[in-house]
């Protein structure tokens, strides 16, 4: 049997108060959508090994989850799909349900008789609402493991940090705790009698998200089978030359493991565990590890310990203040939401990059700063440019709605993790990107070509 050992507690914290039942462990599944190497899951089997009852994961589909699109739904069903079966063949009962989370999860719990329940970490706000009704509602107690972060996030940190600088040592002081490989999940020997089983994501995806607002991405395969495949291929074949490819679009030289991180369907500290003894040089392995472990979850600080992240009340002070005094500035051209979503603005660089990303649900990390940037000096003001890029690239992106784009949006308009820069025209002190500096670093006229909508 695992050893207890391998579980660090500190990954976990409880909810509420109420009495520990006899009956089955609900994991409330969410974040993290994946059977293997995923410590939420992990911890529930211990619970339920121990008290000797079934384990169950209960995953729950909000049709009215804000800015979701049938691209990111259809995303979600494959993949969750795969992961049903691989819990299915452990024993392990999985249940879609749907409606409102706390109240479809008390449902749930009342039904079976649920001894516990457990969830993972998410630091977004509408999560943590959702958990804090949960923890109200439900009859037992409610546990919540941080699955996805390498430090637990609370662990890190607790406050908002100014940036990586201040991040990195508390992270780099911890990481020999929690970098560890994962215990495998075992078959569970205690059956779990509900009616239970695998689902169509066909038919749910038609009935939850019938219109094809926004197109599934093509020449992408959701699921655990596929990002744990494209991490592989990943380490083996370009993880040595990231050092120097990654900020090169024209170039195949990023992981494009952000859509499986963000659905949980590869777990970060897999892939971090996986780099950490890659056959690569120190500069390429440290550069991956400092974007996938320190700066992914400075987002997650980001996110836990501001409440207004998506907002520009979440700027610094001096970010506000310049961005107010230059609020009048002239701009170059005022572009309509409309007008940016179809890639119809006067910058040829920009259109390429938001073409590129409406018809393959992605973009390429360096462009997406240069794209965010240029959103500030089109718009009336940091607010009405905040809005924009997320709207942007919540509606297109297949890992939007995430802390990442979050801290990423609140970078690009707003200064946040930076410092103030020599103050000019519109940005004021806040770090701008121009089309010049690209054509530094890649060849913006091949990246044009590729993608331009034109």
């Amino acid at each position: 049997m695992r050893g207890r050992a391998e579980l660090n507690p500190k990954r976990l914290r409880a909810l509420n108060r109420a009495p520990r039942g006899g009956g089955p462990v609900i994991y409330w599944m969410s974040r993290d959508q994946r059977a293997e190497d995923n410590w939420a899951l992990l911890f529930a089997q211990e619970m339920a090994l121990d008290a000797k009852v079934p384990l169950a994961v209960a995953f729950i589909l909000d049709a009215s989850f804000p800015k979701a699109t049938r691209r990111s739904f259809g995303f979600l069903l494959r993949g969750l799909a795969e992961t049903a079966s691989a819990l299915e063949r452990k024993g392990i009962g999985f249940h879609l349900l749907e409606g409102k989370p706390p109240e479809a999860l008390d449902a749930f719990a009342r039904k079976v008789g649920a001894g516990a329940v457990l969830s993972d970490f998410d630091p977004l706000r509408l999560k943590r609402e959702w958990k804090e009704e949960a923890a109200r509602l439900l009859p037992c107690p409610l546990f919540e493991v941080d699955a996805h972060n390498i430090v637990p996030c609370w662990a890190a940190s607790e406050k908002a940090e100014y940036g990586a600088y201040t991040l990195r040592p508390r992270i780099t002081r911890l990481l020999s705790l929690f970098l560890t490989d994962f215990p495998p999940l075992l078959p569970h020997p205690f059956a779990w009698e509900e009616t239970h089983g695998t689902f169509d994501p066909e038919e749910v995806l038609l009935r939850t998200a019938p219109a094809p607002d926004v197109a599934e991405a093509p020449g992408i395969r959701p699921g655990p089978a596929a990002g744990r495949k494209l991490l592989g291929e990943f380490l083996e074949n370009r993880l040595e030359g990231y050092a120097l490819d990654r900020n090169d679009p024209n170039r195949d030289g990023v992981s494009g493991l952000s859509p499986y991180l963000h659905f949980g369907q590869v777990a970060p500290q897999r892939a971090a565990w996986e780099a950490s003894r890659a056959a690569a040089g120190e500069e390429s392995r440290k550069a991956f590890l400092e974007e996938l472990v320190v700066r992914r979850e400075l987002s997650d600080n980001f996110c836990l310990y501001n409440p207004r992240y998506d907002s520009v009340e979440g700027f610094p002070a001096w970010a506000r203040q310049t961005l107010g005094k230059h609020e009048t500035d002239p701009r170059e051209a005022l572009y309509t939401l409309s007008r940016m979503e179809n890639a119809e603005t006067g910058d040829p660089l920009w259109n390429a990059a938001q073409a590129q990303l409406v018809s393959t649900g992605k973009m390429h990390g360096y462009l997406r700063m240069y794209w965010g940037k240029r959103i500030l000096a089109w718009s009336r003001s940091a607010g009405e440019a905040l809005e924009a890029l997320l709207a942007l690239n919540d509606r297109y992106e297949l890992d939007g709605r995430d802390p990442n784009g979050y801290a990423g949006a609140a970078w690009c308009i707003g200064g946040v993790h930076d410092r103030p820069w020599p103050e000019r025209p519109v940005f004021g002190k806040i770090r701008t990107m121009t089309a010049s500096g690209c054509r530094r670093k890649f060849d913006t006229e091949a990246f044009i070509r590729r993608f331009s909508p034109s």
